[in-house]
């Protein structure tokens, strides 16, 4: 998370002329001890960072520094630029010059529709969700068939061998785009619930698909729950890109695809748990608790506890 962190300020560094350790903590969610930490680590890594006092204070990286090979290979540039390409339609120009930057040192980024698009990257990824995706990217621009154990969002689990054409990030989850051999079909993998990846030493040929492909994915329940930030670690885990902070609680809007999984999933966090919606859902939990006290009671007035 950290190196995540300290890319992300080097980039914001890089997209602006100067900013404040203040902004710095709100968008990364540090303290400012914090942020004035990783600048330091940011500078002795070799980036010039110049330090500015006063009304108008702040970082901003020295006047004529750029970027070399030695931080970056090709393939974290292509990255890199993809990534901010992604987010023009959201921050406008603010990314521009950053997307002139590496340009500079590679020309090709600018014109290669293919390292343009090849990927767009979650950068808060698990550690093990980011192996997958690199070994997807090798596929990806090798033309290389995968084979992978999946679980669906109903927790069916099965084995596909699909050619993968695409990595894409939606709200903070980042999914496979893939023709299936296995359906036939094109579909949609979130790649936290590939169970096992190999990458085969076959190679395909780009075939025809509908512009407007069926996602592997079927209707569900919509829920807000509202949580403790006391336990923010597991929520952070279980509902990657579906959180909201909202001072001293988390919001959460998500999707269960089983009322047993939700009634499983929300009973475990106990009293650190609020369902604001829908009503059917809180009725289901408190249904649920009921029945489980009225078991424990019965096995207990029948001396079995």
């Amino acid at each position: 998370m950290r190196l995540n962190r300290l890319l992300g300020m080097t980039l914001e560094l890089m997209a602006k002329r100067r900013v404040t350790a203040a902004e710095l903590s709100v968008k990364f969610e540090v303290s400012v001890r914090t942020v004035y930490r990783d600048v330091e680590l940011i500078d002795q890594a070799g980036i010039p960072v110049a330090s500015f006092t006063g009304a108008d204070g702040g970082f901003e990286l020295m006047d004529g520094f750029f970027l070399t090979r030695q931080y970056f290979s090709m393939e974290d540039l292509s990255v890199i630029y993809a990534l901010l390409k992604a987010m023009q339609g959201a921050l406008g120009s603010a990314v521009a010059p950053a997307m002139r930057k590496l340009a500079s040192l590679h020309p090709s980024l600018g014109s290669d529709e293919e390292l343009s698009k090849a990927v767009i990257l979650d950068m808060s990824a698990t550690e093990r969700d980011r192996d997958i995706v690199h070994r997807l990217f090798q596929a990806i621009r090798q033309s290389r068939i995968v084979e992978l154990a999946y679980s669906s969002a109903s927790g069916t689990r099965s084995e596909r061998r699909a050619e993968p054409l695409n990595l894409l990030w939606e709200k903070g989850v980042s999914y496979l785009e893939a023709y299936c051999r296995t359906r036939q079909a094109k579909r949609y993998f979130r790649v936290s619930r590939i169970e096992r990846l190999l990458v085969t030493e076959t190679t395909f040929a780009p075939r025809a698909l509908p512009d407007e492909p069926e996602r592997d994915r079927q209707s569900g329940m919509q829920a807000h729950l509202r949580f403790d930030k006391s336990v923010a670690t597991r929520v952070l885990e279980q509902f990657p890109g579906e959180i909201n902070y909202q001072g001293d609680r988390i919001d959460v809007r998500t999707t269960f695809y089983t009322e047993e999984y939700a009634l499983s999933v929300i009973a475990s966090y106990g009293t650190k748990v609020y369902i604001v919606s829908p009503n059917e859902l809180r009725d289901s939990v408190l249904s649920h608790i009921e029945a489980i006290r009225r078991h424990h009671q019965k096995r207990k007035e029948r001396g079995e506890m």
